[in-house]
Parts: structure tokens; sequence; C-alpha cells
């Protein structure tokens, strides 16, 4: 296997918008194949669309382009109709409703040429406290994840893009975020089986591909996270469950792979418990270690039997999921349906009655809230204050700390109060609001620290909030369902 370019097993983020003569050498030097973009990469259709062409005349055709695409919080292009959540989708509950927003999702990427999506998301999540799967997640109930995950899948083929489910095993009950450290889940396997397993095994035979976890299933292998682990990817995925499509890394950049591990070794780990390609994110250094360490697994370390079965599966991914754009695509066509759907998912949580139309309110919103992660910077409160602005008199009280407001002050007027709570964190210091109206614009689990009835949006995109005002307005119901237990 000296011969073989370590690149093939790796895929690799670029620096800007454009393909740069630097990163085209670093690219063909290494044999590298598979690019996944992010929003550093993204300005519009068109550049985008050229970038894409770029990467395959380069990779040829085996290239894999890759993005997180998830819908919601999670989509880097902002010049498309946003799609729904996962979780506004598994309020609504429709799986032609779920086919068709991911079909639609597809078509946005095939449009510019990028072939696989990471996407969709099977952790079901059933802990509130999860600091990073939030309304990414269908809902709490594995079979309504595994009823939505086949529905996502369905979409994806259609249109000729690359699903991609995860994060297997499962990321529905951690309280860490594996970009932050390295989960551990203390399950016993039958817990496993029954909740966190239940849509992977619904829904692999039809996922062209997995990601792996960072995190350690103590009845699967004890000291190893899954993403390195050969009793996860091999013996079970494999093995027990028969799996023949792809399975790549979750980002090796990661605080969970990368504070406790080298780059390279972590690859070779990753490529010796089964992993067909391993995610070598971040600044040019760690791509050379990460290509250097499996250069010389490769030599020795590494199955070639199992190199040459990755090596294939890689192929046949790409056979099937061309990286060719289609020009004649018009994104904005699918702008009705994504408002549809998240329409569809607006859900009220305690029976809220919202103020009448015209009257005086007073609004309670963060005033900026960061990115966290792979998600997008939710709903700052003036833009908040605008959109509620054709309903009422808004009296904006805009925040920093939540730890700061204090509620009594903020009822001494008398006015109706109205609270928006948007960012993915649950903040105690909300315990103590009594607002008579809660938007829970992002994380849904916030309804459960918030004494008051609710409207969840399940996200803070335009349509969300144009759903949101429509029934503020009176002109439309929430006819979604609460897809986790309102027990906390």
């Amino acid at each position: 296997m000296t011969s073989l370019q370590p690149g093939a097993l790796v895929m690799v983020d670029i620096p800007g918008p454009t393909l740069d003569a630097d990163t085209a050498a670093h690219l063909r030097r290494h044999g590298i194949r598979s690019v996944c973009l992010f929003g550093k990469n993204v300005q519009d259709p068109g550049q985008l669309r050229q970038l894409c062409a770029d990467l395959r005349d380069l990779m040829g055709q085996d290239a894999l382009i890759a993005l997180d695409h998830e819908g919601g919080a999670i989509l880097r292009p902002t010049f498309w109709p946003f799609a729904p959540s996962a979780m506004s989708l598994g309020a609504a509950d429709d799986a032609a409703l779920t086919e068709d927003v991911n079909a639609a999702l597809a078509r946005q990427l095939r449009s510019v040429g990028v072939n696989w999506n990471f996407a969709p998301v099977l952790d079901v999540n059933v802990n509130p406290a999860n600091p990073v799967i939030g309304e990414r997640a269908y809902g709490a109930d594995p079979v309504l994840v595994a009823r939505q995950g086949a529905a996502a899948l369905r979409g994806h083929a259609r249109e000729r893009v690359a699903g991609c489910v995860k994060h297997f095993p499962g990321h529905g009950d951690t309280h860490l975020d594996s970009h932050l450290a390295l989960p551990r889940v203390r399950k016993s396997r039958a817990e496993l089986d029954a909740v966190e397993f239940v849509p992977f095994r619904a829904c692999l035979s039809a996922a062209p591909a997995v990601m792996t976890a960072h995190i350690v299933y103590d009845a699967l292998d004890p000291e190893h996270p899954a993403t390195l682990s050969r009793a996860v990817l091999t013996d079970l995925l494999r093995g027990e469950w028969g799996y023949p499509g792809v399975t790549v890394t979750d980002s090796m950049g990661m605080q969970a792979i990368d504070a406790n591990y080298g780059r390279g070794e972590a690859a070779v780990l990753a490529l010796r418990a089964g992993a067909d390609l391993v995610m070598a994110l971040g600044r040019r250094e760690a791509q050379e270690a990460t290509l250097a360490a499996i250069g010389d697994a490769l030599r020795g370390a590494l199955d070639r039997g199992e190199v040459e079965a990755s090596l294939e599966r890689l192929r046949t991914l790409a056979a099937a999921h061309p990286a060719e754009a289609d020009p004649t695509l018009d994104p904005q066509d699918d702008a009705s349906l994504f408002a549809d759907a998240w329409a569809r998912g607006l859900t009220v949580h305690r029976a809220p009655v919202p103020p009448q139309p015209g009257t005086r309110v007073r609004l309670v919103a963060q005033r900026k809230v960061t990115r966290e992660n792979v998600s997008e910077a939710s709903v700052d409160a003036g833009t908040l204050a605008h959109d509620l602005g054709a309903v009422y008199d808004v009296d904006l009280l805009a925040y920093d700390d939540p730890a700061q407001l204090d509620w009594e002050a903020i009822r001494a007027p008398g006015l109706p109060v109205i609270l928006a709570t948007a960012a993915r964190h649950r903040s105690a210091a909300l315990i103590r609001a009594r607002p008579d109206l809660h938007l829970a614009l992002y994380n849904p689990s916030a309804v459960l620290d918030v004494p008051a009835p609710a409207a969840l949006t399940y996200g803070f995109r335009p349509e969300a909030r144009a759903a949101l005002v429509a029934w503020l307005r009176g002109e439309a119901g929430a006819p979604g369902r609460l897809p986790f237990s309102d027990e906390g």
C-alpha cells in the first residue's frame, strides 16, 4: 500500500471562498478527494458553484464535497430560503412533509455541486440539558426520530445527494458538548438498544453514510470514544448490524479528540477502528500531521484489505452522487414549502393566550446572541422587536446577562410581558421569570425552565418568526405537538 496516497482516506476543509493555488497544491500533493465546506467558503450561489466545480476538477470523479446542511440553525448559505429544524419537523410529524423538505435541502446543494449532506441527525434528545443537540434532533421518542430520519433520507435520495446519519451511536443523552469535552454515556446495552440505537437500526439500510460520535459508551467500549472504537465501528456497525455504507468521523479537531489524542494518532486509531474517512479539519499543520501519520500507517499498521474496502465504499458513494451542479434548479422555488413547514411545526405549551394585536407590550430579549459551535447565531433583540412591531406597540427591554434582570421592575409598568429566549443554554436566572408569554425561539428545552405559557418555533429563521407573527395576530394556529416530555 506504499503507493496509495493518504489523502484518499482524509476529508479536509479549505481556507476561503476560492480554491487558491496553495490549497490546490496541498490537495493534489496528498491525493485528497474529500472537502467539507463551511461559512467561510460561502458567499453567493455563483461563487459556491464555481468553488465546487474547481474542487471537482482537481479531485476528479471521486470527489466528495460536503456541507452541514441540516435546516434550522445549521445552514451555512444565507442566500437561500431557510428550511425548518429537525425538531420543527418532528413537531409537525408528517413524514411526507419531512421528505419534501429534505428533497428541497438536497436540491439547494445539487444546484451548486455539493454532493454530500451531513444530515439527518438521528440523535434521540432525551436529555433537556444537552448543550449541543437541542432542536437539531427530531425529538425524544426514538420511534418518531426513526420515522422522520427515514423520510429525510428518502428526500435526499430523490435528489441524488448523499445523506449521512449522525452522530452514531447517539449524542442525545449527553450533558457535555464533544466540541469542548469528551462525553461519556453510562447506559447499559439494553438501554441503548431501547433508545439510542432504534433510529440508526431503522435507517441504516437507506443511509449512504454514517458519522461517528466522539463519545465513550461504557457498555460498548469503556476505553475509547466511538470514533476510535473497533468494538463500535467494526464489531457492532459492520459485524452485528451488517452496515455496508461509508463511515466518516466527526471533526477530529473537536476537543473530545484533539485534547486527548494527537491528531495523527487519533486518525490512525479511527481507521483501525473501522472508519472509512477521517475528517481532518482545521489548521494546515493538523492536516499535515494527520496525513503523515496515515502515510506511515499505510506501510504496515493498517490492514490492506480493510483499506481497499474503505476506498471502494468511498468510490461507490461518489459514483452514486456525482458532484455536478445543476444550474437549472432554483432554490427560491421552495420558499413557500419551507414557510409552510415552519408554520406546521409551531407549537404552544401551557395554553398561551397572546395579547390582543395593537396592545402595548414589554418585550424582554437578549440584545445579541453569539454564535456557538456549529450553530449560527440566533435573532437579536432589535430584529425581534421589529418583527413583533407588526402586531404590538413594543417596549423593548434588551438584556446582555439574564442574571441582571429585575423581574419586579420589569412587571412594574403593568404591561403584558413577553419573554423571548434565543440562546442555546438554559439559564437558572430565567426560572424566576414570570412573563405572560414565553417565546422559545431556539432551544425548546427553555420551556421547561420558564414557568409560563409558551409558543415554540424550534428556530429563529425569518420563516419561523413569520409563522409566530401570524399566530400572534390570530391569523394562524399552532398545530405542532411538543416532541419531548414536558416534565424536564
